[in-house]
Formats: structure tokens, sequence, C-alpha cells
């Protein structure tokens, strides 16, 4: 019960942080959370955002096995992706998981904010 409450919480603080990361012309501050919920989500390599044109670029990893950590991995197999958006909150919004392994990310993401947010704040 209580795993699900916090689970709960982390997600919908998460939320709260992409709705105020895409209001106006905070989405430069924000960048870095855009892109690490987009990796996270379609285990992309690289992703490149362009807010102007309502525009993802991604490669996509296809085969996750062809991955070896202890070696440069410079031949894996990649998907282009070129996605359009209307709306960059719901679209972040969709692209939330619940599952543990996405919460864990989720966490770091809004501990390292939280934590930015407290240096400009005492400064």
């Amino acid at each position: 019960m209580r795993k699900s409450s916090l689970r709960t919480k982390i997600l919908k603080e998460i939320e709260n942080l992409v709705t105020g990361s895409t209001s106006t012309q905070a989405s430069h501050k924000y960048e870095n959370l855009h892109v690490a919920i987009l990796k996270n989500h379609y285990n992309a390599a690289s992703v490149s955002i362009d807010y102007h044109r309502k525009r993802v670029e991604m490669d996509i990893v296809v085969d996750d096995d062809a991955y070896d950590p202890k070696k440069l991995n410079t031949q894996l197999p990649t998907l282009y992706a070129n996605i359009l958006f209307q709306n960059l909150s719901e679209f972040l919004k969709s692209c939330l998981d619940s599952d543990s392994k996405s919460v864990a990310i989720y966490t770091r993401l809004l501990k390292s904010f939280k934590s930015k947010e407290a240096k400009y704040t005492i400064a």
C-alpha cells in the first residue's frame, strides 16, 4: 500500500513538473528533463527537440541485445524517428511510464530539479 501511494505521488509530481516546464518560455531551462523523459520512454540513444516547429527527432535503439557495456558501441541498430506534437505538455505526459525503473528515474529527476531550485532561491 505504501509503495503504491509513493509511486502515485512521484508520478503526480513529475506530471506537475512537466506542466510547469512547458509553460511559456520555460522550455529551454527544462530541456534536459524533456529529453530524459523521451529517452526513457522510447529507449532512444539521442533526442533533439525543436520547440518552435513542434518536432522531436530521435534515434531509437531497436535491439538492446547488441549493446555491450564493456566495449565502445558504434554500430547499434537504431531507427530514426521524426515525431510531430501539438501540445508538448500532453505529449510528454503520455510518455510517462509507471514501471519501477521509470519511477526510479523520475525520482532522480525530481531530486535534481529540487536541488537546482534550492540553489537559486538561496543565492
